[in-house]
């Protein structure tokens, strides 16, 4: 159940954005297995004026932060960047360059699902 946000400089077309999350997904599903129905993803759209970055990027930019369950392999991780960062050059010509990934895994007992907290494991 990994949870997505994306940010990216406003003004993408809806058509970029849905090939966007679908990238994202696609490379989640290749890299780490997930259900195709596991998908919970918000994508942000920040005015240029307010997203800070470096010079080398460009509009393209994408920041992609990921939570997830604990418990993934060091190997599990560099397979989601790379599949996504794949999914992401192939579908959108985005440049690796361009994506940055971060992954978080809270313990489980700070996930609360359906008002329950999540038990070890």
């Amino acid at each position: 159940m990994p949870l997505v946000r994306i940010e990216i400089i406003k003004g993408k077309s809806s058509d970029y954005k849905k090939k966007l999350l679908d990238a994202v997904h696609e490379g989640l599903v290749k890299a780490i297995q997930i259900e195709d129905w596991d998908r919970f993803q918000r994508l942000i759209e920040i005015e240029d004026d307010f997203f800070e970055k470096s010079t080398s990027k460009t509009d393209k930019f994408t920041m992609i932060e990921i939570t997830m369950f604990p418990g993934r392999t060091k190997e599990q991780k560099a397979k989601i960047y790379e599949e996504i960062t794949r999914a992401l050059q192939e579908k959108l010509a985005i440049q690796p360059t361009d994506v940055f990934i971060v992954l978080n895994e809270p313990p489980n007992e700070n996930w609360g699902l359906a008002g329950m907290q999540r038990a070890d494991g």
